[in-house]
């Protein structure tokens, strides 16, 4: 087991939601245009991968069909690998992910990490008319599936990997286990969820050694944090609190109080929303050395924008992650 200063590389990416909301000047279509060039532009510079996520109803216009998205993108770059963080697998026909995914992979010559984890929203099980009972044990069948469609030629045409990698957005302890007793890459970078990871993976007949770890960092990078914290910090809060109120919508839990973007600045990280650091590329690199430690974390990805920012800001941030941000930690 290797110790946190002889750890190897780890490949850094970006993250794109795309959020438009009210206070963002600029329509819709303007805001997929400009994320597909800051798409070509990571790869450009060397991104290493490049993750679209999925939501439904949100009122931000969150994006909500991230396998579509993510074939544009692929169409646009060349080297960047391309992921779903996530996809919400209940939601969806295995036949139909099979497929969408192989065309993916097609168009990218075999850069797709398939990211599906179980979602969380009401609202959204709803629109889809299916019930969110047992999500989970439909999550680990949808892997299952997926490997037999790719396998024994469920679906045509095929995809380009053989098979694709199926990762599993599972948090905490039984969530990592889970991942391991499927055999599956597990979708968080944080050190902590790997002895439960490993020990499903030995528990399910898998050695340790296929073990692949990765998934989101929640933070801003900035050569000038003194002068940029102002600037960011309102996009943040929104960012988070945007995530909570919908969190809640259609249960009976009342509405979380705002978060202070200064106290998220400063915190470890006990689960999504709990963080969001901010501050220069050595410390935030320090910081997800940190997070990761002995974990076989291949792959962090950050947030390319944030809570509907302009589009000034947006570029200098995929810039500063990819030349002064990834080089720390490759």
């Amino acid at each position: 087991m290797t110790s946190p200063t002889t750890k190897g590389s780890i490949d850094v990416g970006l993250y794109f939601d795309l959020r438009n909301p009210p206070h963002r000047e600029g329509s819709a279509a303007r805001l997929h245009g400009f994320t597909l060039e800051m798409c070509e532009e990571a790869d450009r510079l060397g991104a290493g991968s490049l993750w679209f996520s999925e939501h439904h109803l949100f009122d931000d216009g969150y994006l909500t069909q991230p396998l579509t998205f993510a074939a544009a993108a692929a169409a646009r770059t060349r080297r960047a690998r391309l992921g779903t963080a996530i996809l919400v697998a209940p939601l969806h026909s295995p036949v139909e992910v099979a497929e969408q995914a192989a065309l993916v992979d097609l168009i990218s010559d075999g850069r797709l990490d398939l990211g599906i984890g179980t979602g969380y929203r009401k609202p959204e099980y709803e629109l889809y008319g299916v019930s969110d009972r047992q999500r989970y044990g439909r999550t680990d069948d949808m892997v299952r599936r997926l490997r037999q469609l790719w396998s024994e030629g469920g679906v045509t045409p095929g995809p380009v990997q053989d098979p694709i990698p199926v990762w599993l957005g599972y948090h905490g302890p039984q969530g990592a286990r889970r991942a391991g007793l499927l055999g599956a890459p597990l979708l968080t970078p944080n050190h902590e969820s790997w002895p439960a990871y490993r020990d499903g993976l030995v528990a399910g007949g898998f050695d340790p050694a296929i073990a692949r770890m990765g998934g989101g960092v929640q933070a801003w990078v900035t050569e000038d944090p003194e002068r940029d914290w102002p600037l960011v910090a309102p996009y943040i809060a929104y960012q988070v609190d945007s995530y909570r109120r919908h969190m809640v919508e259609g249960t009976d839990a009342p509405p979380p109080k705002p978060v202070d973007p200064a106290k998220l600045a400063t915190r470890d990280p006990r689960g999504p929303l709990s963080y969001f650091w901010f501050g220069t590329p050595e410390e935030i690199a320090g910081r997800i050395r940190d997070l990761v430690k002995d974990a076989p974390t291949s792959t962090v990805y950050l947030w390319g924008s944030v809570g509907g920012m302009p589009e000034p800001m947006v570029a200098e941030h995929v810039r500063t992650v990819c030349t002064r941000l990834a080089p720390l930690l490759r």
